[in-house]
């Protein structure tokens, strides 16, 4: 008889693909994944710790848990991913209730933790990080296809050290994944019926830099473009400071280069830049903006923006407004400062109150929120290029894809267009989706 498994996930793209590793190392041992909560008898959350919010996130749903724990001792509950990572036997000691914690680095050696506990109810907890030939040979790889679209891990860790983040205190050192394995896997994955990669990492600019031997990012991408089959390739997340000029041009001249780049600005004073440790001024921000539009004058930005760091006045923040004013970004995430355990400017000093923060943040949410409406809307009546990748969650026929600029898209068509590339005129613009009708397919 096969157990079942629960597993949710927060967070960045890079646990996405670590929960895909999970369901296919758990099903290795006989485990299937299932929707509820209530019919598992493992439960996993695969978790984020860049934000305060999503760390006690995730002891809310730990506590959640418990009750079900409580009627079934048997059923076993784990914890991986960044929070893991970051507390490690603290959480075993926090939660008498959770069996299993394991960290960034050893998602391979979950098969046996949970084989552990089931034979001898041992707790366990591995969350030592691994050497750099050991990674090199546990990068995540699955070729078989799942869909139409499929992230493509081909780098980890990070060495910028922005004195926010905990990253690198979670997710280790840099290290690129070797070009032919990375290909490899896209060439199968486009055997199997995949039409679009996103290649990932902490910081895909700086990819091979290090390694004399291995191509830099821009060279990957142009031998992705290559690869039969592919029609589309994006890639995230991108560090202003290690944009090159010969990334940007592969704006210009790839053609499955999709037109859209997540470029996180953090803030728009050089001050606060310079404390967030970026390594880069706005006009350093605003230059390569410039040359992005003139290599690809269609191309959309979006972006990650942080309110309230330490140290941030109010001439700081009329700067992070006037960049977003200049830059028009499609969207932005935006955040609170949060201190994170174990980075430098957890210690600085922040004599901003929390009331005046919230104002900033409204008043940068507001104008984004009518900077974004304003350039959606301006698609109405025209028509995009859309990949179709499925049934639309709205039902009613519809089917659901992305354009150029990864914004999704609903219109009614049968499936025989799932995994092509159709026109589609848009009639609609909402805040996070548009509506469209095909012409002439």
């Amino acid at each position: 008889m096969s157990r079942c498994f629960y597993l949710e996930t927060f967070g960045c793209q890079m646990n996405v693909v670590d929960s895909e590793r999970i369901v296919a190392l758990l099903g290795e041992i006989g485990y299937q994944q299932v929707e509820s909560p209530d019919t598992a008898d493992l439960i996993l959350l695969n978790t984020c710790s860049v934000r305060d919010k999503a760390e006690r996130k995730v002891y809310g749903h730990l506590g959640r848990f418990k009750p079900l724990k409580q009627a079934r001792p048997e059923l076993i509950l784990g914890v991986g991913g960044c929070v893991a990572q970051q507390e490690g036997e603290r959480l075993l000691e926090k939660l008498p209730y959770l069996d299993i914690v394991f960290g960034t680095h050893n998602v391979h050696r979950l098969p046996e933790m949970v084989q552990k506990v089931e034979s001898g109810r041992e707790r366990c907890q591995e969350t030592d990080f691994l050497d750099g030939e050991t990674r090199l040979q546990l990068f995540p790889r699955r070729s078989e296809g799942e869909g139409i679209v499929r992230f493509v891990t081909v780098m980890q860790g990070c060495d910028n050290f922005c004195s926010y983040c905990v990253v690198p205190l979670v997710r280790g050192r840099e290290i690129s994944r070797p070009s032919h394995e990375v290909l490899d896997e896209i060439r199968d994955l486009a055997q199997s019926g995949v039409r679009e990669v996103t290649l990932i990492g902490q910081n895909v600019n700086s990819y091979g830099l290090r390694q004399s031997d291995e191509p830099n990012f821009a060279g990957l991408l142009r031998q992705v473009q290559k690869i039969e089959g592919i029609e589309r390739i994006r890639f995230t997340t991108s560090h202003p400071r290690d944009l090159s000029d010969e990334l940007i041009d592969c704006f210009g001249e790839l053609s499955k280069l999709c037109l859209h780049l997540h470029l996180p600005l953090q803030s728009g004073s050089d001050a606060i830049l310079k404390r967030m440790n970026r390594g880069y001024s706005a006009a350093d921000y605003l230059r390569k903006v410039e040359r992005l539009r003139t290599v690809a004058p269609d191309i959309r930005l979006t972006t990650d923006i942080i309110v309230g760091f330490p140290g941030e006045s109010d001439n700081d923040f009329a700067a992070t407004l006037a960049a977003v004013r200049e830059v028009g970004y499609a969207d932005a995430f935006t955040f609170l400062y949060s201190p994170r355990p174990g980075t430098a400017a957890a210690d600085y000093d922040d004599p901003m109150p929390a009331s005046e923060k919230q104002i900033h943040f409204d008043a940068l949410l507001k104008l984004q929120l009518e900077t974004s409406a304003r350039i959606w809307a301006s698609d109405v009546g025209k028509t995009a290029a859309v990949l179709v990748e499925g049934r639309s969650k709205q039902g009613g026929g519809q089917l659901f894809g992305r354009t150029t600029w990864n914004r999704i898209v609903n219109f009614e068509g049968g499936d025989e267009l799932i995994g092509t590339i159709v026109p589609v005129r848009i009639v609609r613009s909402f805040k996070n989706s548009q509506l469209g009708e095909t012409l002439g397919v």
